[in-house]
């Protein structure tokens, strides 16, 4: 059975590339996703991406991944640091979730020290750029495999 892996996205990301390039890099999102699936294929694993700036968008997504995916990978942006519905979502739907970010949250606006969501996921991957992603994916996939021989 292929590992299938939901990579969502939240609020702002699709301006990723252009905003505030000093903090978040110049790599955009497609560049992103387009490495994410090059390394898939090399880990034999299936992703699908979702980028919302919406709240409802992403927990509808989390909620339809029950039974689909084996993991999530979630940058939930500003969302991690207030939305209880999110964290409620992916507490609810029992897929181990990786929750990643681009800069290091702790070494920035106080504000952004707090996860909501990190006490429901399994772990927190910050402050590596574009590189947690690739990161969290091959936590996923190791993982995976482990569950698979078990």
């Amino acid at each position: 059975v292929m590992l299938r892996i939901l990579v969502l996205n939240g609020p702002n990301l699709n301006l990723l590339g252009t905003r505030k390039p000093e903090i978040y890099g110049t790599t955009t999102l497609a560049d992103i996703e387009q490495e994410m699936q090059r390394r898939a294929k090399e880990l034999n694993c299936q992703l699908s991406f979702l980028q919302s700036n919406h709240e409802g968008a992403l927990i509808d997504a989390i909620h339809n991944a029950k039974g689909q995916y084996q993991y999530i990978i979630i940058n939930a942006g500003a969302y991690t640091h207030t939305s209880v519905a999110i964290r409620d979502a992916i507490e609810a739907v029992e897929i181990p979730t990786i929750e990643i970010h681009l800069s290091n949250i702790h070494a920035r606006e106080e504000f952004r020290h707090v996860s909501m969501l990190a006490p429901v996921c399994v772990g927190q991957i910050c402050g590596f750029g574009a590189m947690s992603y690739m990161l969290a994916l091959q936590y996923a996939v190791e993982m995976g495999k482990q569950n698979d021989e078990a």
